[in-house]
Formats: C-alpha cells, structure tokens, sequence
C-alpha cells in the first residue's frame, strides 16, 4: 500500500474517532407554536435537544413519544463504529489486498445498513400512527425527511448531518479513496 493511501486510512479513522464527540445528525422543527423552533441532535449513544416538547407537539398528530432509552441502535452504534475505526487502522499496515477489500465491503454495508436503519426508523415514525390522536388527517404521514426540508401540516422540518455525521462522511470519502488508489496501482507495489 502506498504511503498516501495508508495516511488517508489512518486520517479517516482519527475522524471516526470524532463521533463519539459529536452528534451525528439534527432535525430542526418550525411550527406557529413554537416560534423559537425546536430540535434534537442524535448522536452515537444518546439523542438530545427538545424531546419533551416534540413529543407533546407529535402527541396530538398520534406519532409514538420519543425515548431515546428504548432505541436500541444507541446501545450497539458505538461498538460498531469502535469495530470500524479499528478495521481501518488495520488496513492501513496490511498488505492483504483481499483482507483489504473485504473490510471496505463490510464498511460498505455498514454505512448504507445505517442510513436504511435511520430511514425505516423514520419511516415507522411517521407512519405508525395512534388511532385516536386528537388531529386526524385522512391519508397523511408524518415521516420525517431524511435530509433537507419537509412540510408536514403547519410544522416545517430540516433534516441534516451534524458535525459527527460530516466526519463520518469525510472518514467514507478517505477510506474508498485509499482504496481506489490501492486498486489502481495494485500491480507497482
């Protein structure tokens, strides 16, 4: 592996390990109610911001509360992303070409695993709704947007990494691009 690719390797994993710093991503809500906004950030192992207020505005729409202690996925997260910072510091001293692209393979699908997990959550959120909420409207969902801006009823949501989520995103472009180079001049080495 060249020495520009393993740098890159290890720079990614450093940024990986900002993560466990930083919320990963923010929803942002604007409605007439509350004028100042509102917003909860996400992070590895913990979601933070207005719960308690975003659940007593979804209350009324029949969205299930928020509570960060029952989401699974913040128990195991920060295991994962320790197992994949520490697959990418390996694979910056290993010269297993086939080891190397087995671990971007499983980083692959970790990443895209994440963001589908982060979906369906939504998706259920926004979905799932309690029969008897006090506003009913016949046909409509509340999921909220992946990313960038959604209006739902009177409530305008914004959907956006955070710090943590730009880290990880710079520490993906890093690692598949020490892979490219890796791959492209796997015969000079």
């Amino acid at each position: 592996m060249s020495q520009i690719s393993k740098w890159m390797l290890i720079f990614a994993g450093v940024l990986m390990v900002g993560i466990y710093f930083f919320p990963i991503w923010h929803i942002d809500l604007f409605a007439p109610q509350y004028p100042e906004g509102m917003y909860m950030q996400i992070w590895l192992n913990k979601m933070t911001g207005d719960i308690r207020n975003i659940n007593i505005l979804n209350h009324y729409i029949g969205m299930h509360p928020i509570f960060p202690n029952q989401i699974p996925e913040l128990s195991y997260l920060p295991w994962g992303v320790a197992v994949l910072i520490f697959g990418t510091l390996v694979s910056a001293f290993i010269k297993n070409i086939w080891a190397i692209r087995v671990y971007v393979t499983v980083f692959l699908v970790c990443a895209i695993g994440s963001f589908y997990d982060f979906w369906l959550w939504g998706y259920r959120y926004g979905h799932e709704l309690d029969p008897h909420a006090s506003i009913k409207m016949p046909g409509m969902s509340y999921q909220p947007p992946l990313i960038g801006p959604k209006t739902l009823l009177n409530i305008t949501a914004w959907s956006m990494p955070d710090v943590g989520g730009y880290l990880f995103g710079a520490a993906t472009i890093l690692i598949f691009s020490a892979f490219y180079l890796r791959e492209k001049n796997k015969n000079v080495y």
